[in-house]
Order: structure tokens, then sequence, then C-alpha cells
């Protein structure tokens, strides 16, 4: 179990510090919640308790494994299908994971698409999504500002 101050990532929000831990009454049934301030903006995330672990919240990685991560960036290869459907779903299945690097695939993918033929409006939010979703754990790892964290992302998973 979590407690007020702890860092921890829900895989499709980011990451973020535990605010509180509430009870609520949602669809009739009292729970304990976490509440998750998210790093990035001001929104808060319920999370359910009993099921966290099963929705895949984890602790913020080390500020060495942040690093490890940065480094392994750049030599990430990406295979995506042409096929628009399966190719989301496949990148959907990586965002999920809440692997970092997997998460970095998704992003280098859509970039490279991206400057190659532009993206549809849900790849589009697709690759804004997992910007966040990478970016913010690794501000909470370092203590570094998100705008540093995202210039030296966009660099290294860009190719330059």
């Amino acid at each position: 179990m979590y407690q007020v101050g702890d860092k921890v990532v829900h895989p499709m929000h980011g990451a973020g510090v535990i605010d509180s831990i509430v009870q609520q009454k949602v669809a009739g049934k009292v729970q304990d919640y976490y509440m998750l301030k998210l790093s990035t903006g001001s929104m808060m995330v319920m999370i359910p308790t009993a099921t966290s672990e099963e929705i895949g919240v984890r602790p913020v990685v080390s500020n060495d494994e942040a690093a490890n991560i940065m480094q392994e960036m750049q030599s990430i290869t990406v295979d995506m299908t042409q096929n628009w459907n399966r190719r989301y779903r496949e990148n959907m299945v990586r965002l999920k994971s809440g692997n970092l690097l997997e998460v970095a695939r998704v992003i280098k993918g859509l970039m490279a698409r991206e400057a190659e033929r532009g993206l549809s409006n849900g790849e589009r939010k697709m690759l804004h999504m997992a910007k966040q979703i990478l970016i913010s754990e690794l501000v909470l790892a370092r203590d570094v500002p998100y705008e540093t964290v995202e210039a030296e992302v966009d660099q290294l998973l860009s190719g330059s």
C-alpha cells in the first residue's frame, strides 16, 4: 500500500504524487481511493487502493533507472505495421504495459510516421498521451523541469 507523498505511475495517465487517501462511495460501494495529483497540469486521478496493482500502478523509477532509460532511447528500433488499426492496437498494448522503453518506442514510431506521412487524429492524440506518460515520470524521477525533459526526449527520439 502506498502512502501520502509517494511518487507513483498510473500506466494510462502518467506519474504523480499521492495527495491523499479517501473513502468514496462510487456505484453504491464504499472504497478507499488514492488521490493521485499528476505532475503535469492539475489533474487528479482516483485509483481504487484494492485494485491499484491490477491496474498497473507502480512506484516511479529511480534517478539511475531514468538515466539508463534516457541512454537506451536513442537505440530504440521501431517496426510498425502499415495497417492503422493493428498499429493502434499494438501501440495501446505498449502504453498499457507501463514499461518506459515501450512507451518511448510508441513515441519514436509515431514521430517517424508523422515526419513521413502525417498522423491521423487518433494517432496524434496517442503521441501526445505517450509523451505525457513518459515525460511525467522522468520529471519526477530526475527532479528536472518538464520543458527540459521534453526537449531531451524529443531530441533522443527524433534521431537528431
